[in-house]
């Protein structure tokens, strides 16, 4: 798969000076975004400087990159995320500096989008307002989230999404690379499948497209060029209040790995659907699907293994992509798993025994999350973290009602046992037995 790259930036209507920035490095896989703020001339140079240092910084750090090439797990994604992370702070602290050198310049920062291509994988770095989309199969998925005032109100139930579009304060960000000495960056590391595009734009240009399935028919267009060429038009069209950039990235599959391209695609589109019909992730959006996914490992097994045993200590939650299992309990088989179904789950937040064995019937293909990766991921993302407990507490509430239920039935049935039916004497009499009459329902007078 060959990754194609184009940007275009343009000053707008309203501007007299471009503060944007963009950076493309086909070689080292870097694409980014930055916009610049803090007066004359000192926007334009914490662009410029953030984005420049990001590359030096990733340049001197290739080993990291081999590494995740030659063996992607969750190990080494958490190297390639922390990479983007302190790249991105190395920026800040290098803008910053800049900033109270030259009093001039003072306040002076810049939000950053990036996409760094490590093979065939990207990796997200965000810090302000300007974005990050994908479209994928004439879909379009926003990964990254506005750092800003209207976004944390939207978030709060505050402001509606209209009163959001309305509000004065729509420009005002809550985080900027270079504004303080640190900043917390955003990173996401995603699979780049063959015809996925990526958009990374200033708000100059987000502003203006509210309609996600106008956005998607430009970013599908065939031509890239023409592409970016029009998105700047239409930014300029609907008013062009802010300097406009936009840079596009896309997967472009190669002919003589069609078919292993096609296997990949179909094996990750897999997975993301799996992993939605399983109800402790079915509150979770795209991107948060994708986090779930980033701390995955999967497994292969042959027929008569056994995954996990009764009574033994365990931390991990199985997914079953593709095969067939049979769950035993004190040797007795009571249940059977398939594509799709899952086992396992409360290990991830108990350290119970397990409640059963389960043993592969037919070749099966396992998806795993371990307990330390889930608890990495919910430290992260609070957000997740409370659509995961949420998850976690109606499935308890579920299985109470279900123990409850068989319960009561058991309780009526014990109550009926115990009832003495009054029949006919003679219909049950033993040959030669004494017939009893039943005792009087009236007492005599």
């Amino acid at each position: 798969m060959e990754i194609n790259g184009v940007g275009l930036t343009d000053v707008g209507q309203k501007r007299d000076h471009n503060e944007d920035y963009f950076l493309i490095d086909p070689e080292l896989g870097l694409y980014m975004v930055c916009d610049g703020m803090g007066g004359h001339a000192a926007g334009e140079v914490a662009s410029e400087m953030a984005a420049t240092t990001v590359k030096r910084y990733i340049e001197k750090n290739e080993k990291v990159l081999q590494e995740f090439r030659d063996n992607d797990n969750p190990q080494t994604r958490d190297k390639i995320a922390a990479l983007v992370e302190r790249a991105v702070q190395r920026a800040c602290r290098e803008v910053y500096k800049a900033a109270q050198a030259d009093k001039s310049k003072s306040g002076m920062g810049t939000t950053l989008e990036m996409l760094l291509v490590v093979g065939d994988k990207g990796v997200m770095g965000h810090v302000g307002d300007s974005r990050l989309y994908l479209t994928r199969n004439g879909q379009l998925h926003q990964l990254s989230e506005d750092h800003s005032y209207v976004t944390e109100m939207i978030k709060r139930g505050k402001m509606t999404r209209e009163e959001a579009r309305a509000s004065p304060f729509g420009n005002v960000i809550t985080r900027a690379v270079g504004i303080q000495e640190s900043v917390q960056v955003d990173s996401l590391i995603m699979d780049i499948l063959p015809g996925d595009t990526y958009l990374l734009c200033s708000d100059g240009l987000s502003s203006y497209m509210d309609d996600p399935n106008e956005m998607a028919k430009y970013m599908g267009r065939e031509d890239l060029e023409a592409s970016t060429t029009k998105f700047i038009e239409l930014a300029n069209q609907r008013g062009g209040s802010d300097n406009i950039t936009v840079v596009m990235v896309r997967g472009v599959p190669s002919p003589e790995e069609a078919v292993e391209q096609e296997k990949r695609a179909q094996d990750v589109f897999h997975q993301l659907d799996v992993l939605r019909q399983i109800s402790l992730f079915r509150h979770l959006n795209y991107k948060e699907l994708v986090k779930v996914l980033n701390i995955t490992r999967v497994e292969n097994y042959d027929p008569h293994v056994t995954v996990i045993s009764e009574g033994a200590k365990g931390a991990e939650l199985y997914v079953v992509l593709s095969g067939k299992l049979d769950v035993m309990r004190e040797g007795q088989n009571i249940a059977k798993l398939e594509t799709g179904m899952h086992f396992g789950e409360m290990a991830l937040v108990d350290q119970s025994p397990r409640s059963a064995t389960v043993v592969v019937e037919s070749a099966s293909r396992l998806m795993i999350v371990e307990r330390r990766d889930f608890y990495n991921l919910i430290r992260k993302e609070p957000i997740l973290a409370v659509k995961l407990l949420w998850s976690f507490v109606q499935s308890l509430s579920g299985r109470l009602r279900s123990a409850n239920d068989l319960l009561s039935d058991a309780r009526a049935n014990i109550e009926d046992d115990e009832t003495i039916p009054f029949l006919n004497p003679e219909s049950y009499a033993e040959e030669g037995a004494d017939i009893v009459e039943p005792p009087a329902l009236v007492p005599e007078e």
